[in-house]
């Protein structure tokens, strides 16, 4: 780590704590340090020019999305924005664009010469988006970013689940709806089952366990049918393995399909769904008719408003019994560089500013208290929060030094690999059907080996044409 970075990452974050919005003065250059001259015998030592930190102030980022960074009216800036704005003294200008209309809008202003600096991630943005030649790779702009400083240093594994040909076009600045399963207290209480929260902090919360309770639990059906787990449940059980259906080995992608922990996940999946409650549910059952429920957190502010004598739970998805830890199931929040932008010193130091907010303990407690409070209708009814225990066990599951980060390139290749096709198993992604085929109903395949051998072979053509450009 070079010295002056240290010392700015450290007047920086001065600034930031006492809330002088106003600090926007730079940093003395290396002519204003200190140096003891050598004597005129000894060789000087050659070091690199230490890195100064670019004057953006003025700049504005053009960002095109579905969602505006900028406060609508009566609501607060982001702290990320704050940062930009005040003490970088750059600004954000909004392009809006319906999602699904993203990239289409992108080429159609790269055509034609009308700016876009930074859009949002989106899950196809590598290797897709970087083969159609949509982005600029961060790697240029490190030192802005101040990578090698501790502001990142539990990112960079994660980042680099992300590279592609050598390059690093994603770096999350954080992890989002971690796929977990909800529970109640209360029921296993009653059904005299083991607590799964307290079973993840010994690593004994694995398939087997999970399978176990499901077991014991239906073998207490009383007058209503029970089930072991409702809501998502393949996509977080193939990845439990710690393997992706895609992956890079010496910049060439893989199909792993015959991978042995990819079979094991999919033989777990058809042994599951003879439990499986397949309708859909938006929030924990409310008939205590079904064990677990998987889903990103954003179903659990619900699910507590309407089970509020359950004393719900979450824990991540059960490990594969033949893995020593636990893998993450999520969503990562990045912002892409676009390509033929000149304000890549601008966008790296917003990215820097998102994961300012999302790191720093000035913010942590007011984060924390925003997602905790309860959410209430004007007559005073309780329609959603988080208890404190929650939220604390969730910034657990996405923290990348406790839990292993998951990222199937697969996902990233196009329809093909990843649309719906009409909800038709025939045309569905491979990547959907792998997930969902033996869960939600009955698809064309009667066993793994079948499902395997039809989707192999797309898997190769698709990862082929990927490689070509």
């Amino acid at each position: 780590m070079k010295i002056f970075k240290k010392i700015s990452a450290v007047i920086f974050s001065f600034c930031i704590a006492l809330n002088l919005t106003a600090c926007k003065e730079k940093t003395a250059d290396s002519s204003s340090e200190t140096v003891t001259e050598l004597p005129t015998e000894t060789q000087p030592v050659t070091t690199e020019p230490p890195f100064t930190e670019p004057d953006i102030s003025g700049q504005t980022i053009y960002w095109l999305a579905d969602y505006n960074l900028n406060p609508e009216e009566s609501e607060k800036r982001s702290t990320a924005l704050s940062l930009f704005n005040d003490v970088y003294g750059a600004d954000i200008e909004y392009i809006h664009t319906d999602r699904n209309r993203l990239f289409e809008v992108l080429d159609e202003r790269l055509l034609s010469g009308e700016p876009v600096d930074m859009i949002p991630y989106e899950i196809n943005a590598v290797p897709e988006g970087v083969v159609k030649n949509l982005y600029q790779p961060l790697d240029d702009y490190f030192d802005v970013l101040e990578w090698d400083s501790e502001l990142w240093e539990d990112m960079h594994e994660t980042a680099e689940i992300f590279a592609y040909n050598g390059n690093h076009y994603v770096i999350p600045y954080s992890i989002s709806d971690p796929f977990v399963i909800t529970y109640s207290r209360t029921l296993m209480k009653s059904e005299k089952l083991d607590d799964p929260y307290e079973l993840y902090k010994q690593g004994k919360w694995d398939w087997n366990t999970f399978t176990a309770m499901i077991d014991k639990f239906i073998s207490q059906q009383t007058e209503y049918t029970r089930y072991g787990i409702a809501g998502y449940f393949g996509e977080a059980c193939l990845y439990s393995t710690g393997k992706t259906v895609v992956s890079i080995k010496d910049g060439k992608l893989v199909n792993n399909i015959n991978d042995s922990g990819i079979a094991k996940a999919e033989e777990f999946m058809i042994k599951t769904a003879d439990v499986y409650n397949d309708g859909w549910h938006s929030n924990f059952p409310t008939n205590m008719n079904t064990l677990f429920y998987g889903m990103p957190d954003w179903s659990l502010k619900e699910s507590n408003a309407l089970n509020p004598d359950a004393d719900l739970m979450v824990v991540p998805f059960p490990k594969s019994p033949d893995s020593d830890k636990y893998y993450m199931c999520a969503n990562y929040n990045a912002r892409m560089l676009v390509k033929g932008s000149d304000k890549g010193n601008a966008v790296a130091t917003y990215i820097k500013c998102e994961r300012l907010a999302e790191t720093s303990e000035k913010y942590q407690e007011t984060k924390k208290a925003l997602a905790t409070e309860k959410i209430t209708t004007p007559k005073g009814i309780t329609v959603g929060y988080i208890t404190d225990e929650q939220y604390n066990a969730l910034r657990e599951y996405t923290d990348p030094t406790k839990l292993t980060p998951v990222f199937d390139f697969g996902y990233g290749m196009g329809d093909i690999m990843y649309g719906e096709g009409d909800y038709n198993f025939e045309t569905r992604g491979i990547m959907n059907r792998l997930t969902y085929e033996f869960l939600e109903e009955k698809g064309n395949a009667e066993n793994w080996d079948e499902l395997r051998e039809m989707c192999s072979g797309t898997v190769d053509e698709e990862t082929k044409k990927l490689q070509k450009g």
